[in-house]
């Protein structure tokens, strides 16, 4: 399904991690990452979120950060995502988590999703520009240094 979700949002060739680094993040000693799926009695599972922990200074509190939240295309309309996000905001809410927040890609083929999100309550932060560092600019930032796991 990750690669199924590569492949919606248009990198089909982007997906480098392996079962084997998903286990070591989910299980292994100090997990950091945590998901759920979704799951069909008559299909199996049909869906997953995948999420961590993040944590506001304004708020003072963790909130929940989806990473990525998958429904394969033919479980789609179901009420599978729906299912998803609300359990994450239970968590956040049980938890006393502040929020729950996500980006979506700027894309015309992620209008059903930005549609889907803004049903469910989710607002746009338009005025919040994400950015990353990767590579070897993320090797230079560090000093130069590199480090194995």
């Amino acid at each position: 399904m990750i690669v199924g979700l590569a492949e919606f949002e248009m990198e089909p060739d982007a997906v480098t991690a392996t079962p084997a680094d998903l286990h070591e993040a989910l299980f292994g000693p100090r997990p950091a990452l945590f998901a759920h799926v979704a799951d069909d009695a008559e299909h199996g599972v049909v869906g997953f979120s995948l999420w961590f922990l993040n944590y506001s200074t304004w708020l003072g509190t963790h909130g929940i950060y989806l990473e990525d939240l998958f429904v394969q295309p033919e479980h789609r309309g179901s009420g599978y995502g729906k299912a998803l996000l609300a359990n994450l905001a239970r968590i956040c809410v049980e938890r006393g988590y502040g929020r729950l927040e996500w980006w979506v890609l700027d894309e015309p083929n992620m209008q059903s999703s930005w549609r889907f999100y803004e049903s469910q309550g989710a607002r746009a932060l338009r005025e919040w520009v994400p950015h990353r560092v990767t590579g070897d600019a993320l090797i230079a930032l560090a000093g130069g240094t590199t480090s194995q796991k």
